[in-house]
């Protein structure tokens, strides 16, 4: 990787990005200026799953993960992030003016697994990892190397995960594991998986859960793809037949398999809850596209649409500072409070008003 001196200025360090990007992608508007998005050029979407072929899915996942590849040779998949992690070690604004330079340009279309992977197991690993495992896991998912996916949800612990049943008894160094886990998005396509087990049946069920990272090649694993009403297939179930896991790929302490789940889901709450956005318009495809498309239909002046498309704004730059606010007590060793029950709350309710604005 390139060094970044930690000292570089945000003004450099976005022109010596858009040097990168310019070398290494193409304009979306087919220029070399900052253009406002023009109405029916690239991708705009607001579905939620894909429906996809595997074939079709494992090729969009493959870009994904090249283009991460290309970026970590150069940190910028890690702004913020330690050095030793593959990071830059920057602040949120050097990392908040990469993101509005790569806007500009075509890139890949993004994946839930791909964002499992790098925006929610690894920094639960970066928590709760052992010294070895933060080594060998955290820059390695950053970058994508490899895909990681949540085996926590099962056919009678959907919800309530911590009723969940999937069985890890303890046998020396090693945990025999027998169950189910259903919903495992990109299940298919991972090579690793955080794994919530019940490992101790008399204790209350939030305090008898451990967690695990499991390579998904493991025998005595099985995923079958779920067909989905959109077509696609990516959702799965998972069935552990006596698999066997050392315990060297325990995440966190034994029993303590609750706040681990916890993190990873409040990670992936902030995720959802601000719909991917910041505190800037100009930082958020999914506004300036919204801005775009209103414009593009003429009704950018009809006071309705205005007044709704304003509340969609609100709406997520909200929901990005309640994330925000919750995301900085992770990072500082604190657990987050209603914040991210807020942050689903949030996330829900923007995306239902977003269907019903595009669709007015």
């Amino acid at each position: 990787m390139s060094a970044i001196p930690s000292t570089v200025s945000v003004e450099q360090f976005a022109s010596d990005a858009r040097a990168w990007l310019e070398a290494n992608a193409t304009y979306r508007t087919g220029g070399n200026e900052e253009k406002e998005m023009v109405w029916g050029e690239g991708e705009f979407s607001v579905s939620v799953f894909h429906s996809l072929t595997f074939a079709q899915e494992k090729a969009l996942l493959d870009r994904m993960q090249k283009w991460t590849m290309l970026k970590a040779e150069r940190g910028y998949h890690a702004i913020t992030w330690p050095i030793e992690d593959g990071g830059l070690g920057l602040s949120r604004e050097h990392a908040r003016a990469y993101g509005r330079i790569e806007a500009l340009f075509e890139t890949p279309q993004g994946h839930e697994t791909h964002s499992v992977t790098t925006r929610l197991i690894a920094p639960t690993i970066n928590v709760y990892g052992t010294p070895e495992q933060k080594k060998q896991l955290v820059g390695h998912f950053l970058a994508s190397r490899e895909l990681a996916c949540q085996l926590f949800s099962e056919p009678g612990a959907g919800s309530d995960l911590a009723s969940l049943g999937c069985r890890a008894v303890r046998d020396g160094d090693e945990w025999v594991v027998n169950g189910q886990k259903v919903w495992s998005s990109g299940a298919q396509f991972s090579e690793w998986g955080e794994l919530i087990a019940r490992s101790n049946i008399d204790a209350p069920k939030h305090k008898g859960m451990t967690a695990f990272m499991i390579p998904m090649n493991l025998p005595g694993i099985e995923v079958r793809p779920i067909k989905q009403m959109s077509g696609g297939t990516s959702f799965n179930e998972v069935f552990f037949n006596e698999v066997r896991v050392p315990d060297s790929h325990r995440l966190g302490d034994e029993n303590n398999g609750w706040n681990v789940a916890l993190t990873t889901l409040m990670n992936e709450r902030a995720s959802i809850g601000g719909g991917g956005s910041t505190a800037s318009n100009a930082d958020n495809p999914l506004i300036v596209r919204l801005i775009a498309m209103v414009q593009h239909f003429g009704v950018n002046n009809d006071p309705l649409v205005r007044d709704e498309l304003a509340a969609l704004i609100t709406g997520y730059r909200v929901a990005s500072y309640n994330n925000q606010r919750a995301m900085d007590k992770i990072k500082s060793g604190q657990m987050p409070g209603p914040e991210m029950s807020m942050a689903k709350l949030a996330g829900t309710a923007n995306m239902m008003r977003l269907g019903d604005f595009v669709s007015m």
